[in-house]
Parts: C-alpha cells; sequence; structure tokens
C-alpha cells in the first residue's frame, strides 16, 4: 500500500490525505454521537463557541460543518482525479461537492435546533387566546381567578385579573387582552 502511495503524484497524494483525515474524524464524530458523548467535549466546546454569536441563527461555519467539507472535498477529487478530469476541473468539482456538504449539514443541525423546545411558558403567547373562567374573577382587579386557555398547543389553568365592572363568574368565556409584568392574564 505504501509503494502505491508513494507513486501518486502530488496532486493526488493530497486529496486521498485530505479524505482519509476527514473522513477518519467524521467517523469519530458519528461513532461517539451514537455512543451518547456527542462528537466529545472538545468538538462541542468548539462548535458553542462558533454557535455564541447569537446574531446568526444558521450557522454555516461550525467545527462539524468544516469536517463535512474536506470529507467530501477529498473524496470528490479523488472521483474527479480518477476519471482524469484536468486540476482546475477537480479542484471547481471538490471545492463545490464540500460547499454543497457544508451547506446541507449546517442546514440540518439549523433545523434540529428549531425542533427543540425549552418547554417553558411564555404568557406573552397567550394574549388573544379564547378561554373559559375557571374560578370567579373579581370586578376592577379586586380578586384573582383562574381561566382554562389554550397556550402553546397546552390547555392550562392560569391566575387572571379583570378590568370589567361586573365579576366574571365561573363559565364565562374570555379572552386574553395583556398580561401582567408578574405573569397574570389580564382578560375580558
Amino acid at each position: 500500500m505504501m509503494e502505491w502511495f508513494s507513486n501518486l503524484e502530488i496532486f493526488a497524494k493530497f486529496y486521498w490525505i485530505i479524505a482519509l483525515i476527514g473522513s477518519l474524524v467524521f467517523l469519530f464524530i458519528i461513532i461517539t454521537t451514537f455512543l451518547g458523548v456527542d462528537g466529545g467535549e472538545d468538538f462541542d466546546e468548539v462548535d458553542t463557541a462558533i454557535d455564541a454569536d447569537t446574531g446568526i441563527e444558521f450557522q454555516f461555519i461550525s467545527l462539524k460543518n468544516l469536517i463535512g467539507f474536506f470529507t467530501i472535498f477529498g473524496w470528490a477529487g479523488i472521483a474527479c482525479i480518477g476519471e482524469g478530469f484536468s486540476k482546475p476541473m477537480t479542484v471547481l468539482i471538490s471545492v463545490i461537492s464540500g460547499m454543497i456538504m457544508m451547506t446541507i449539514m449546517a442546514a440540518m443541525f439549523h433545523y434540529m435546533k428549531k425542533l427543540a423546545d425549552s418547554g417553558t411558558l411564555n404568557y406573552r403567547n397567550a394574549i388573544g387566546a379564547v378561554g373559559e373562567v375557571y374560578l370567579t374573577i373579581g370586578e376592577n382587579r379586586s380578586r384573582m381567578g383562574k381561566v382554562s386557555v389554550r397556550v402553546q398547543g397546552t390547555l392550562r389553568e392560569l391566575e387572571a385579573l379583570t378590568d370589567a365592572f361586573t365579576e366574571l363568574k365561573s363559565g364565562t368565556i374570555i379572552k386574553v387582552v395583556d398580561i401582567t409584568s408578574n405573569g397574570i392574564l389580564i382578560v375580558d
């Protein structure tokens, strides 16, 4: 095998080295991810440091994306050399292939992050929701009651006040019009 490698020209050796190193690191990340290590702490710290720029949601350049780039870059170059393409055409095709891989991986990670749900209730999402009074609410914010409203896809019982001049009895249909600073619904 060493004889075969030493007989290659420098251009082909470059692509083989990039492809093999990229593939080994990519394989390491895949194995550690399946084992629950998720790419190793070092990889996550680098990606976290790169992702820390909260101004960009779609992270095109991350360690995992770069590893994907070099892996596909190397193998596409080897394929082009094997087909007898010229050196400029080989470089062009391998760079485009690597960029496509980076784009696919960045999109995958972007949309996987969007699938994650923190489960934290955002009371602002209740504004405009229609529900029903569960426990009577006193007029002019005199007594707190409870309402049942659907917020973030889940039916919830939340504390509520009203600015109405009459109390809202249990079973009354309400609409959430505002939220206080401490998370109490204002209903009508």
